[in-house]
């Protein structure tokens, strides 16, 4: 049977051609952040989670966070610290903010967002020095911003942060932070950006993340394209954190999703591998305007929690 789309995913896509969003590539910097921010929901109800924003200072500089704490009454519990996607160039607390709460909601865990510095203002390796920072930080005081003992990190993020998330895992198997990491889970992951793989060539178009645009998020992180502190291929992963890694079936980044998975159980690392059948790259993200999603984040979520357990 022939891959297909589903129709809400295809109606999604419908309205993205003829919006300058197809095109972001195309754009300077500032223009495709404003064009993207466009595309955000209003600020969803949080529910029963509590949000809060802090910060915290390394050598690099401030670094925002923000806080969900699903209310859970725990003396101590696992800490999700969540690396936005965005390609190294946009996004922020505020556009991953809906899934975030979704997630400390779904999984029951506090989460905190890490607003690591962007590029070309700050290129590579500006992001993952963030990253470690924020990780190694929230291992120390974790406990002071929900008040409850933090018995560990669960590395997170989707995309350019799902790169983050991993890159920052293998720092803390090779110098371990104050409290170990968990698991790492691992939406649509940046891997390597091999050029030559079929799912590259085949849903490179069309398909909302395109060549082009992939080409122009590369140009502006400037990361040695063989450094273990990007290509997620170049590093041992005897070590690594149990994974969850999830790709996207109509995604340019699948079959390097794929073969990073395929990598971490050679190594003898426990993966749980789930593909979104129908779906494109930062799908996660849009499950407020493509409905089906639901059931993919929802099945995610308790596959994370089957690793934890």
């Amino acid at each position: 049977m022939t891959p297909a789309l589903r129709p809400d995913v295809r109606a999604f896509l419908d309205l993205v051609s003829a919006s300058p969003l197809a095109r972001l590539g195309d754009y300077g910097i500032e223009e495709a952040r404003a064009i993207s921010n466009q595309m955000r929901s209003p600020p969803p109800d949080p529910g029963s989670v509590r949000v809060s924003d802090t910060s915290f200072t390394h050598p690099g500089g401030d670094i925002a966070l923000r806080c969900y704490d699903p209310g859970t009454s725990h003396t101590s519990t696992p800490l999700m610290v969540y690396f936005h996607g965005g390609g190294f160039v946009m996004g922020d607390l505020d556009s991953h903010h809906q899934l975030c709460l979704t997630l400390a909601a779904g999984v029951g865990l506090p989460l905190v967002s890490v607003a690591y510095r962007l590029a070309p203002e700050n290129p590579w390796p500006a992001a993952p020095d963030d990253a470690a920072a924020a990780a190694r930080w929230l291992a120390v005081h974790g406990a002071e911003l929900f008040d409850t003992e933090t018995t560990g990190l669960v590395l997170a993020g989707d995309s350019a942060g799902a790169n983050l998330a991993a890159v920052t895992a293998r720092a803390l198997a090779d110098t371990p932070a104050a409290c170990p990491v968990l698991a790492q889970c691992l939406l649509y992951p940046c891997v390597s950006l091999d050029p030559t793989t079929r799912s590259m060539r085949e849903n490179g178009e069309g398909l909302f993340l395109t060549r082009t645009a992939l080409d122009w998020f590369t140009a502006h992180y400037r990361a040695p394209s063989d450094s273990p502190r990007y290509n997620l291929l170049a590093f041992d992963q005897a070590g690594m954190p149990p994974t969850l890694l999830v790709t996207a079936e109509f995604d340019p980044l699948r079959d390097e999703g794929r073969a990073y998975a395929a990598r971490l159980a050679e190594a003898g690392v426990s993966v749980t591998y789930q593909e979104v059948r129908g779906h494109i790259h930062g799908c996660f993200g849009f499950a407020p305007a493509i409905r089906s999603t639901k059931r993919d984040v929802d099945r995610a979520i308790a596959a994370l929690g089957v690793l934890l357990s």
